[in-house]
């Protein structure tokens, strides 16, 4: 089976140190030492692009710039690259995003892929004019995506809900192809919506073992209503030529974590009511020690970001071991990041992919010709840094 890898755009900035944000996190403006800027956000895009990336992720909340709009203009500066776009059901009809999808199909020649995020902070729906609590939360998410999948079917859709009502909603337009719908959430009602709704179901990176348990979870629900979900990986990422140069870069990020900001970030964190961001919490349980929780995946990054906070940190040829590990328990897309995000594709990039290409995991998205002619080659190329 061939993998599938997806990079990260840095949409709240981005630095050789990790830039903080996410679930919890009580931010200002987009920080970093480089802006995200439309033009270095499509350095990152171009290079992902090149290197054998589907797509790119980006967020959405508060703390980073729109997701839309960013990629909507980044796009235009792109060929190949899909993008992974981060929405969360609360601010805009379901009829809406619909037409949305579709007209973001037709400009980027289909290179939309959707993320819904329910929301997992009261504070900051309420900031957006939400005040449902969580349960709510899933439950209208449930009902959105009802209503978009039946649009995007060419359904006429009229639907009255708990929280919401359409009547003889349709579009004019179908979005060709319909965007696959990715969806990530650890409660017991976000794994049901997932069973229900998805195309691709996404985990934080947890010790193999828990990863297990959720894909079986889900995979049990999906089938009950006939279904059949993928399984996706978010992940930061910290390769190098040797596992010693990784973990001394590792080392390194850690060095740059002030106590103080350590501290305020897991107060912050410890209120969010994501049942994701709670098991990602309990991986470090706030403290610099011990963050190996599993060979080669690391929990350093949770310290100070919201959100996903592991890492696969090792040489090229372990890195693509633990990619291995996960795939062997269904796995079958990993989201990517890592600081500085342009740096890292190169590195992931140029030192993974071709590895995982010589095991017979991944090919090149344009290594084969119209005719069905062989893969060309990856020059496997280890830049100078």
């Amino acid at each position: 089976m061939n993998l599938t890898f997806h990079w990260f755009l840095p949409t709240s900035g981005d630095s050789r140190h990790v830039v903080g944000g996410g679930h919890g996190v009580r931010t200002g403006a987009a920080g970093g030492d480089r802006p995200p800027t439309v033009g270095y956000l499509s350095q990152i895009a171009r290079a992902a692009e090149d290197l054998g990336f589907t797509g790119a992720l980006t967020p959405t909340g508060a703390w980073c710039e729109d997701a839309w709009l960013t990629t909507a203009m980044v796009s235009q500066r792109t060929e190949r690259l899909k993008f992974l776009v981060a929405f969360r059901p609360d601010g805009v009809s379901p009829t809406l995003a619909a037409q949305m999808a579709s007209t973001y199909q037709r400009h980027t020649g289909g290179r939309l892929l959707v993320n819904v995020v329910t929301g997992g902070e009261s504070r900051e729906q309420r900031a957006y004019g939400d005040f449902l609590d969580k349960d709510g939360r899933y439950e209208r998410t449930d009902e959105f995506l009802h209503i978009v999948r039946g649009l995007w079917a060419g359904e006429r859709v009229t639907r009255t809900g708990k929280h919401l009502r359409v009547e003889e909603a349709e579009l004019t337009r179908l979005p060709d192809p319909a965007p696959p719908v990715y969806f990530g959430g650890s409660s017991p009602l976000a794994l049901r919506v997932a069973a229900r709704h998805v195309d691709v179901y996404l985990t934080w990176g947890e010790p193999p073992a828990a990863v297990a348990g959720k894909i079986a979870r889900v995979r049990e629900l999906a089938e009950a209503h006939g279904r059949r979900v993928r399984f996706g990986i978010r992940l930061h990422v910290i390769t190098r030529d040797t596992a010693e140069q990784a973990w001394a870069e590792a080392r390194r990020l850690l060095d740059g974590f002030a106590p103080e900001t350590v501290r305020a970030v897991q107060e912050g964190l410890a209120r969010s009511e994501s049942e994701g961001q709670r098991r990602m919490l309990a991986l470090h349980g706030g403290g610099t020690d011990g963050l190996e929780i599993h060979p080669n995946l690391w929990a350093g990054i949770g310290l100070v970001r919201g959100g996903a906070g592991t890492a696969l940190v090792g040489s090229h040829e372990e890195v693509a071991d633990r990619i291995e590990e996960y795939h062997a328990l269904g796995i079958e897309e990993f989201v990517l990041s890592g600081y500085p995000h342009l740096e890292e594709a190169y590195w992931f990039g140029e030192g993974v992919l071709p590895r995982l290409a010589a095991r017979g995991l991944w090919s090149h998205p344009v290594a084969r010709g119209a005719g069905g002619q062989p893969a060309l080659e990856v020059p496997f190329v280890a830049a100078a840094r």
